[in-house]
């Protein structure tokens, strides 16, 4: 984590050419303005994540419902941090509602769903944290998958996080309508 305040405090636009600048690292910044380098996934986590985005993507082309993005996507939080999921989920209408521009860059909006699916880099706590400021930045439903421990936390507006031990698939409720994700493919 590098903190860069005393120094100079980024403004979106220089976030984004720092990202653009170095292609190669792959940055969030937390709501403080503190700038993360975010460890590149092996090759199992990834391949779990490309499985995953594949099937969110091909339920969203059948039910026309919205826009689906990869994990290289970073969105500008309404609490300023700058935040990629693995896989995210914005319903038609709220992503147009963004202008052009904004779609291009860093999109200001907080997605409907996320997904973060953990990689042996990744901590429980800094995970969860991450799904906690998901769902205070208006994110309708989350879901933190740990592969290692076959755990599943589901994150929905407004109500206490739901955990299951070795699921065999989770529903995308009200928010992804007729979307299962059959865990047989993550574990």
């Amino acid at each position: 984590m590098f903190d860069l305040k005393p120094i100079i405090d980024l403004t979106d636009d220089q976030f984004y050419q720092l990202c653009r600048t170095n292609p190669n690292v792959k940055f969030e910044r937390d709501a403080t303005g503190k700038i993360l380098v975010m460890s590149p996934t092996g090759g199992t986590t990834g391949n779990r994540n490309v499985k995953i985005a594949t099937d969110v993507e091909i339920w969203n082309r059948q039910a026309q419902l919205g826009v689906c993005f990869d994990s290289s996507t970073c969105f500008k939080l309404p609490n300023d941090a700058n935040r990629s999921p693995d896989v995210a989920w914005i319903e038609q209408s709220r992503w147009d509602a963004l202008t052009p521009a904004q779609q291009e860059k860093f999109p200001p909006i907080a997605p409907d769903f996320v997904l973060e699916l953990m990689s042996p880099s990744d901590t429980l706590e800094e995970t969860q944290a991450k799904l906690r400021e998901y769902m205070e930045n208006g994110v309708r439903l989350g879901w933190l998958i740990d592969r290692k421990t076959r755990r599943v936390e589901i994150y929905r507006s407004d109500q206490p996080v739901e955990v299951l031990e070795n699921p065999l698939s989770l529903s995308g409720e009200d928010v992804l309508p007729g979307f299962v994700l059959n865990l047989a493919i993550v574990w």
